[in-house]
C-alpha cells in the first residue's frame, strides 16, 4: 500500500479519468429511465444487484466476510452515509435539472480536502492546491452558466438535496481513509457500502410512498445493467483500490472531470450541445487538476 501523500502515477491518472467517465455517463442512464421506475427504487435495484456480485466475488477470490477485524461499525456507517447520498441523488433530480445536479453534486472535493486536513496524516493542501481545487470549480460553473438563471422553489429543493450529498459523498471517502476500512479488501468495504444500502434504499422508496416499475422496458434493463455490473461494482472496487493506495485529497480533485464526461455523453446519446463555455471550462479544470497534483 502507497502512503497516504503518494503522487498519482500514470496508472492512476488512468484509472481515475476511466472512472470518471463511466460515472458521467452514468448520469445519461439514470435520467433516461426515471419516467419506467422510481427513483430511490432504482438504486436500491442497483444497490441489491451488485451485493450479489461483491459476494461471489468474494467468495471466488477467498476472502472472507465475517472476519473479526473490527471494521463493523465502521463498515456500517460509511453504509449509512453511502444510502444517504444516494437518495439524495435520485430523489433531488425530480426536482433539479441535470446540469444544476453535477454542480452541486462536485462539491464533494471541497469536503473530502477539509477532512483530509482535519483526520488525515499527510493529507494538508498547500495553497497552491487549494487554489487549484477552486479554479477546476470555477471551470463548472462556467461550464454550466446557463443553467444558472433564477430557480424555481423547486429547483432550490433539488440543489440542496444535491449539496447535502456531495456532504455525504466526501464524508465516506474521508471516513474510509481514516479508518480501519483502508486497510481491509477494497471489495468488503465496497459490501458494507452497498449491503448497508441494499437494505435501505428499498425500505425508502416504501416509506416515500414510489410507484416502483413501471415499464420494464429493454432500455431499463440495459440500464440498471450497466449500473449494476459496471458502475456499483467494478468501478467501485477500483475506486476504493485507488483511496487505499493514493492522497485521497489528489483523487478527489479529478472527481470534477466527472460532469464534462456527463456533458459529453449526453451530446451523443440525447444530442445536447457542446458550448464554447464547456471548451473554456476544460482549460480551467485541466489547469486546476494540475496545480492540485503538483509535487
Amino acid at each position: 500500500m502507497k502512503p497516504n501523500n503518494a503522487a498519482l502515477d500514470f496508472k492512476g491518472i488512468t484509472l481515475l479519468v476511466l472512472l470518471c467517465a463511466s460515472w458521467g455517463f452514468n448520469q445519461v442512464a439514470i435520467k433516461v429511465i426515471l419516467q419506467d421506475i422510481s427513483p430511490i427504487l432504482q438504486a436500491g435495484i442497483r444497490s441489491m444487484g451488485a451485493t450479489l456480485l461483491v459476494l461471489v466475488w468474494m467468495t471466488l477470490r477467498h476472502i472472507p466476510v465475517l472476519s473479526k477485524d473490527k471494521t463493523l461499525w465502521w463498515g456500517i456507517t460509511v453504509g449509512l452515509l453511502f444510502s444517504a447520498e444516494f437518495i439524495l441523488i435520485y430523489w433531488g433530480l425530480n426536482f433539479t435539472n441535470a446540469s444544476r445536479a453535477v454542480i452541486f453534486l462536485n462539491t464533494s472535493p471541497f469536503v473530502v480536502a477539509l477532512g483530509s486536513q482535519l483526520f488525515i496524516p499527510g493529507g494538508t493542501l498547500s495553497k497552491v492546491q487549494l487554489s487549484g481545487l477552486c479554479l477546476a470549480f470555477i471551470g463548472i460553473i462556467v461550464a454550466f452558466n446557463e443553467s444558472l438563471n433564477l430557480p424555481t422553489r423547486e429547483t432550490l429543493l433539488g440543489d440542496v438535496m444535491l449539496m447535502g450529498a456531495a456532504v455525504f459523498w466526501g464524508a465516506t471517502t474521508v471516513v474510509i481513509k481514516t479508518g480501519p476500512l483502508a486497510f481491509i479488501a477494497p471489495s468488503k468495504t465496497l459490501l458494507y457500502q452497498i449491503g448497508v444500502s441494499a437494505m435501505v434504499l428499498p425500505a425508502a422508496s416504501l416509506a416515500l410512498g414510489e410507484p416502483g416499475i413501471t415499464n420494464l422496458s429493454p432500455l431499463v434493463i440495459g440500464s440498471l445493467f450497466y449500473q449494476i455490473v459496471w458502475i456499483a461494482f467494478i468501478t467501485y472496487i477500483v475506486w476504493f483500490w485507488l483511496i487505499s493506495n493514493y492522497a485521497v485529497s489528489k483523487l478527489a480533485s479529478f472527481t470534477f472531470l466527472t460532469p464534462f464526461f456527463g456533458v459529453i455523453a449526453g451530446a451523443i446519446f440525447l444530442n445536447e450541445q457542446i458550448t464554447l463555455s464547456l471548451v473554456c471550462a476544460l482549460v480551467l479544470v485541466g489547469t486546476g487538476i494540475y496545480l492540485v497534483n503538483r509535487r
